[in-house]
């Protein structure tokens, strides 16, 4: 790889720290610390208060009846679909574009994932398309809020209704996007019978690991709790075997920290609109420049990356060589996905590339670049202009979203 075709180094165009801009980093405060400290505290460090009033807070904030705080994401969506009754011989459609941990919660129920491909434009799974990979052995539709962009969820809503399907919303990519739905505009989260949080990073939530699942669904809530973990109570139970729980809910001290991040989302989100205004601005210096694609149906979009969709010029290997280019000069990046029908588990179920081209035309070409609250402007601009001059040094020109 040949040196970027620029004089400037790190050092010329900023005074940076020494380690890395990384891709995600967590915004963590006193709150945080101080409910970690009283929660230790306590002499309790699971099943006790914390996570009790973290899925609360969490369930009113997003107007749901019920939260249950989960391992993870991963495991949110298989207590989920194992509540609904999902296994062998039963199918669920999702999309292959996104975070491959959710779609594998599908095969650990022993049931079938059929991939359908997806909207262009907002990345996320396509009504229309879904509708015609329905069978008699579909039993749920797991779409996603792919990168914090809301599904089309009233459409979504409607074949579920319609086909008589469970609608799980992965919402493990988005947090406080607002979507305008039937009712008028609602957070993400509020849209499928269950949806699933995932706190890891990136989220703009972020507790190290954990998740949440919600619902207004009393039977499956209780459900939920029943097959999230087996109580102190259970262990002399002849019966609690009958469907058998995992060991799969989240830490007090874990709840803590989610609690405060709650407790803080609003300055959380506020802070990553600046460094998404911040990026918008700086990216005005590439030719063609399009912002970021909003459906008209969203009013808000908070991204949990800040993606860079290149152009149909640039190959995949392109790609490949600017993340090299980016990571000599210290920039954490990384193709957003590689889409889950070419996957060696699912293509060892048949699926192969070229079954979904809307999903593999831009995930060839999206670029997750650093997005957390601690990027300066100088930072964003350094960023920037090594992407750009990055897209000059592997030949394909200027970049466009």
């Amino acid at each position: 790889m040949s040196a970027l075709p620029t004089s400037d180094t790190a050092a010329d165009v900023l005074d940076l720290p020494d380690d890395w801009l990384r891709l995600s980093e967590p915004d963590l405060g006193e709150v945080e610390a101080e409910l970690v400290l009283a929660t230790l505290r306590e002499g309790r460090l699971s099943a006790g208060r914390m996570v009790a009033h973290f899925e609360a807070a969490f369930a009113r904030w997003l107007g749901r009846a019920h939260g249950v705080a989960v391992a993870s994401g991963t495991v949110g969506t298989w207590l989920a679909l194992r509540a609904l009754g999902i296994g062998p011989g039963d199918e669920v459609i999702a999309s292959p574009y996104g975070w491959h941990q959710v779609a594998h919660a599908v095969t650990l129920t022993g049931a079938r994932v059929v991939f359908s491909d997806i909207d262009y434009w907002s990345g996320c799974l396509d009504p229309v398309r879904a509708a015609a990979q329905v069978t008699p052995a579909t039993k749920a539709i797991l779409a996603g809020n792919v990168n914090g962009h809301p599904a089309a969820w009233k459409a979504l809503r409607a074949l579920a209704d319609e086909r008589g399907l469970a609608l799980i919303e992965d919402s493990t990519e988005a947090i406080g996007s607002v979507y305008l739905g039937a009712g008028g505009p609602q957070k993400v989260g509020g849209f499928g019978d269950l949806a699933v949080f995932d706190f890891s990073q990136p989220s703009a939530l972020c507790c190290g690991e954990g998740g949440i699942v919600v619902t207004d669904d009393a039977r499956l809530a209780s459900e939920l709790r029943y097959l999230r973990s087996r109580s102190i109570d259970d262990r002399r139970s002849v019966s609690v075997g009958a469907r058998v729980p995992l060991q799969a809910s989240m830490g007090e001290p874990t709840a803590a920290i989610a609690a405060a991040q709650l407790a803080r989302i609003d300055e959380l989100l506020a802070a990553r609109k600046q460094v998404e205004a911040g990026y918008l601005a700086e990216m005005q210096s590439f030719e063609g420049i399009k912002p970021p694609y909003v459906a008209p149906d969203v009013q808000e979009v908070h991204w949990t990356l800040y993606l860079v969709h290149l152009g149909k010029r640039f190959t995949p290997s392109a790609c490949a060589e600017i993340v090299e280019d980016l990571a000599t000069e210290m920039i954490e990046s990384v193709l957003y996905c590689q889409p889950l029908h070419q996957q060696f588990h699912y293509m060892q179920q048949g699926w192969r590339r070229g079954q979904f081209p809307l999903c593999e035309r831009i995930a060839d070409r999206a670029l997750a670049l650093p997005f957390h609250s601690a990027l300066a402007p100088d930072h964003l601009k350094f960023i920037v202009k090594t992407l750009k001059d990055s897209s000059v040094n592997v030949g394909a020109g200027a970049a466009i979203y």
